[in-house]
């Protein structure tokens, strides 16, 4: 697959993963479904958008990362099952690994690329 086309897909998925949300907080019957669609795709590109890397650490988090995007799923499920809001829980600690991750991984690549001399930020 192109990364063209995993790029369309990732802003597909995120995209609809914030339709979705927005949907649910207004209490729209389908916004579970719009939501895991969503999900589904976001933890899709992040599968198969590997990281070139064989570090130790980029392969760790590239591990909470993936565990990030399958609590996305894991949320999108309680949203179906359960009709109370427990699915926050489970979206707040995806949303935090993704985010860390986010972050970091490409900065442990960036290190990893110049030999770990990269300049201090303090």
């Amino acid at each position: 697959m192109t990364f063209r086309r995993i790029d369309v897909l990732g802003i597909g998925g995120a995209s609809l993963l914030f339709v979705g949300l927005v949907l649910q907080f207004f209490l729209f019957p389908a916004a579970p479904y719009v939501y895991l669609v969503g999900a589904v795709l976001v933890a899709y590109v992040q599968m198969v958008s590997g990281s070139g890397s064989s570090g130790f650490v980029v392969r760790r988090l590239r591990r909470q990362q993936l565990l990030g995007a399958m609590l996305l799923i894991v949320a999108g499920v309680m949203m179906l099952i359960w009709h109370h809001n427990e699915w926050i829980i489970c979206l707040t600690v995806a949303a935090f690994l993704e985010l860390y991750t986010a972050f970091r991984i490409p900065h442990e690549e960036e290190k990893e690329k110049t030999g770990g001399n990269m300049p201090s930020s303090r």
